[in-house]
């Protein structure tokens, strides 16, 4: 495997601790986030003169030359195989990808193949530079496998540590188009006794909660008061459907990003999501309010109906504010139109 050297010389007034004196001075071209940083560090990695710097707050002095040996990325054991992907926006450091429904984001054991990380191997081939240390796709954020829409991948170390960060801090922006059962309203005294359920101006509805593992079932998230993860979700009305109404296209927007998120707190407001075969039931709806046709779309349709449909962050190299829209797919259009449908 070969090795790369990198010379880093430690400018004018250097942080006190040598990965932070790193961190500040190492070249921008040469990809390495904090993380990495420590990690080569603690592996030995880092030199200065015949000095080995373990230490990763040991002190460095103005001058001072720091060598640093990295190591090609490695070849991941994952298969890359050509699976078409509808590609959004991509540069040397990141792709927007917009995801079909039914294609798993990460390989595991139910699903090692055909996955979006296998796509993008084949698909990027060698543009990409490496994260962590090994020649894979950096996953920042999943969308469930049958949730169609929008993600961002890194590409490179600098990447994946910069999209990482903005995630972790609740600033990227996400909105989802669902389509629930019911409509949410602050009229309705039902929602008044629902707990963490609340609405702010311009009916949006806010759902707080914490959110964990089921007690019995682990393949579902639940909601709780007590412990978990906190997460908030927004959403709000953006067409009803029937008489009175039985479903509502929501826009849905994410101050957190937990499992399965919308699916859970828009199920715990009453409003679970047409399709949902986890958390949704199959409700039996009137031929008084829907037609023929919206009834059989809405029973038959085959998945969660959500769509992560905006995607916004800021580049984590160039700070460009990136900003990307998905439309709907086409079974969810079609669920739209049948729902329309006058009785």
């Amino acid at each position: 495997m070969g090795e790369t050297f990198i010379s880093v010389i430690i400018s004018a007034e250097p942080p006190s601790r040598l990965d932070k004196a790193l961190a500040r001075d190492v070249p921008e071209e040469a990809s390495l986030s904090r993380t990495r940083l420590a990690r080569l560090i603690a592996d030995g990695k880092v030199k200065r003169g015949d000095e080995v710097l373990t230490n990763p707050k040991i002190a460095v002095d103005e001058g001072d030359e720091i060598i640093i040996t990295v190591e090609a990325a490695a070849e991941v054991d994952t298969v890359a195989e050509e699976i078409p992907l509808e590609i959004i926006y991509e540069d040397e450091d990141l792709i927007v990808v917009n995801k079909p429904a039914g294609m798993v984001v990460h390989p595991a054991p139910g699903s090692p193949t055909g996955t979006l990380v296998n796509a993008l191997l084949h698909h990027c081939g060698d543009t990409l530079s490496g994260v962590g240390g090994e020649k894979r796709p950096g996953i920042v954020h999943r969308i469930d496998k049958d949730t169609s829409g929008l993600l961002v991948v890194a590409k490179s170390d600098r990447a994946h540590h910069g999209l990482a960060a903005q995630f972790e801090d609740h600033s990227v922006e996400r909105v989802y188009s669902a389509i629930v059962y019911g409509m949410p309203d602050s009229a309705d005294p039902r929602l008044k006794g629902v707990r963490g359920v609340n609405f702010e101006p311009g009916n949006v509805i806010k759902i707080t909660s914490f959110l964990g593992r089921h007690k019995t079932d682990r393949q579902r998230q639940a909601v709780s008061f007590t412990h978990g993860r906190h997460a908030v979700t927004r959403a709000r009305v953006v067409e009803t459907f029937g008489t009175p109404t039985t479903a509502t296209l929501m826009d849905c927007w994410l101050e957190t990003g937990r499992t399965h998120q919308i699916r859970v707190h828009m199920t715990h407001a009453g409003h679970s999501l047409i399709g949902d075969p986890v958390y949704g039931g199959r409700r039996k709806l009137s031929p008084k309010a829907l037609s023929a046709a919206g009834i059989e779309a809405a029973t038959n349709f085959p998945r969660q109906a959500l769509h992560a449909r905006i995607l916004g962050f800021i580049h984590p190299v160039t700070d460009e504010e990136m900003l990307f829209e998905a439309p709907l797919p086409d079974d969810m259009l079609q669920l739209i139109e049948a729902l329309r449908t006058k009785v």
